[in-house]
């Protein structure tokens, strides 16, 4: 049988061994369930009859004590038998939950789950029997009381009254043995459920435990079946790490186990074989590796020295070739500088004959600036004069709105009107003579600004004659320094034009030993790599002569 097969009919077991307990336990769950509740609810159901029997019991004296009562007062109306409609309804509802009770504890008897609760129910009924023949004797009691009464023989009915007690007294104890009996029930039922609940939390737990001891007969089963023979296996695994290829595993079985060992047998065949031939091309790599290695390193120097004497020469042509290149950048620095002079040179003689013309220009607009300005002066005095013409006129407003005010109130009450058009007016006349006073003020600075303009206008007009000097001056001094740098910039132009030719030579000269030295460094290079190449031939030999010498074959 294979791993996989004994392992699920293992779990198999296990599970129809719960799933069978589970059922069991709540079978015997369901039957203390049911029996408790049958139980619970027969003694609920006979505390409540027994409940109306007293209630029906305390109502039927309470009906005779009343109709006792009607009959003293003579308030009792004519009956058969001296009994009132409320206490024969009394005594049959007595009647009737006393017999239900007895007919209720009769059936209990008989359908009782032990003896011990029988024997109790038996009790109950008879004690509801003693309390229903002694019911039965008040009944005639009360009646016989009752016609003695409706007679009108007092006495008599007072007497068999007062024999009532006795009766009473028996039928209280009666029933209070009937409900001691219940309690003896009660707890005889309680006792029951324990035992049946303790019955079945025993049977649970001898199934738990029947249970685990089966979990770990299986568990143990597959263990020996499984674990042991895959611990031979790790050993033999790590032998073959540590390179034991001598031996082979001898567990050998038609389950998977043994496959495992059958094919960890072929394995180590192979890693034999492979050791071996490993072992031998290792050897081989090892012996062409030096050969490659001694040959990489003649061919290495030779290059070397070839390289070396190749860089020499680039060396010193590169030094002529630096030379030549930086004369000739300088020179094309030098007219470069000479032609930016030049230019510039042009450009300020355009920028000085721009200068003087502005000047020109500047000393013209200056001259109409100075004729405006004086045309300004000349009509800010004008201004001044309405001014003067203005506040003349407001303050003779203010003196006549004084007098029109002086007036007013010497017209009394009549020029009332009179008086706020003066007051009006005399309000406009001061706001007339500040608005006046505050223009004569800005007209006084305008005034000093238009002298300082005039005064500065004039200064610059003089500064613009003399400028003008000047610029003529410049003008000729940068005409000749033109001239000179021009010649300049033909000298130097013919200089470069013959260190050119000379450079290119150079740089002819050059290429051809930079692409010397560049076959010689990539000869070197390549050299290089494969003395390194070889170096790491030689190295991994070795590691796999190492790993080959690990394994014993």
């Amino acid at each position: 049988m294979s791993i996989a097969n004994r392992i699920l009919l293992g779990f198999i077991a296990v599970i129809v061994l719960v799933i069978a307990l589970g059922a069991l336990g709540l079978s015997q769950i369901g039957e203390v369930r049911s029996e408790t509740s049958r139980i619970v609810t027969r003694d609920l159901a006979f505390v409540r009859q027994l409940t109306d029997v007293q209630t029906a019991q305390h109502q039927l004296e309470a009906a005779t004590e009343a109709d006792f009562a009607d009959h003293a007062m003579g308030v009792m109306g004519p009956t058969a038998d001296g009994a009132s409609a409320d206490w024969r309804r009394a005594e049959a509802t007595a009647i009737q939950s006393l017999d239900q009770a007895i007919t209720q504890a009769t059936n209990y008897q008989e359908s009782a789950i032990t003896s011990d609760r029988a024997k109790a129910w038996g009790e109950i009924s008879q004690s509801l029997t003693r309390a229903r023949a002694i019911l039965t004797d008040l009944r005639q009691r009360d009646l016989i009381a009752f016609q003695a009464m409706a007679r009108g023989d007092m006495a008599a009915g007072q007497s068999q009254r007062e024999g009532l007690l006795g009766p009473r007294a028996a039928f209280q104890q009666e029933m209070a043995r009937a409900s001691a009996s219940l309690d003896q029930a009660i707890e005889l039922g309680q006792r029951r459920v324990d035992t049946v609940y303790q019955q079945s939390r025993l049977y649970n737990l001898i199934g738990l435990v029947l249970a685990v001891g089966i979990a770990m007969a299986v568990a143990y089963l597959i263990r020996k079946s499984i674990i042991t023979p895959l611990n031979s296996f790790m050993a033999f695994v790590e032998r073959v790490g540590q390179g034991d290829l001598t031996r082979h595993t001898e567990l050998t079985s038609a389950d998977e186990i043994g496959r495992l060992g059958a094919t960890l047998n072929v394995m180590v065949d192979g890693l034999r074989d492979l050791a071996r031939q490993n072992r031998e091309a290792t050897e081989n790599l090892n012996a062409a590796t030096a050969e490659i290695r001694a040959s990489s390193q003649e061919q290495a120097a030779s290059v070397e020295e070839q390289l070396a004497a190749v860089q020499e020469t680039a060396a010193t042509v590169d030094e002529i070739t630096h030379s030549g290149a930086q004369i000739g950048k300088r020179a094309q620095e030098v007219i470069a500088s000479a032609q930016a002079t030049a230019q510039t040179s042009n450009e300020g003689l355009r920028a000085v004959d721009e200068t003087a013309r502005a000047m020109d220009s500047i000393r013209d607009q200056a001259e109409a600036v100075a004729e405006n300005i004086v045309a300004l002066s000349e009509k800010t005095q004008a201004i001044g004069d309405i001014i003067s013409t203005v506040n003349d006129i407001s303050e003779r407003s203010h003196l006549l709105a004084l007098n029109a005010a002086i007036e007013a109130a010497a017209a009394g009450e009549n020029g009332r009107s009179f008086a706020v058009v003066a007051s009006e007016m005399k309000l406009l006349a001061d706001q007339a003579k500040d608005a006046t006073n505050q223009v004569r003020s800005i007209l006084g600075d305008i005034q000093r600004g238009i002298n300082s303009s005039v005064m500065l206008t004039e200064e610059a007009v003089k500064r613009v004659a003399a400028g003008k000097e000047r610029t003529d001056t410049t003008q000729r001094t940068i005409t000749e320094i033109t001239g000179r740098v021009q010649e300049s910039v033909q000298t130097f132009q013919q200089i470069v034009a013959s260190t050119n030719q000379q450079q290119l030579g150079i740089e002819q000269v050059m290429g051809a030993l930079q692409n010397i030295r560049q076959a010689s460094q990539q000869t070197a290079v390549g050299t290089r790599q494969l003395e390194e190449a070889a170096g790491n031939l030689a190295s991994l030999s070795q590691q796999l002569l190492g790993l080959a010498e690990r394994y014993r074959v």
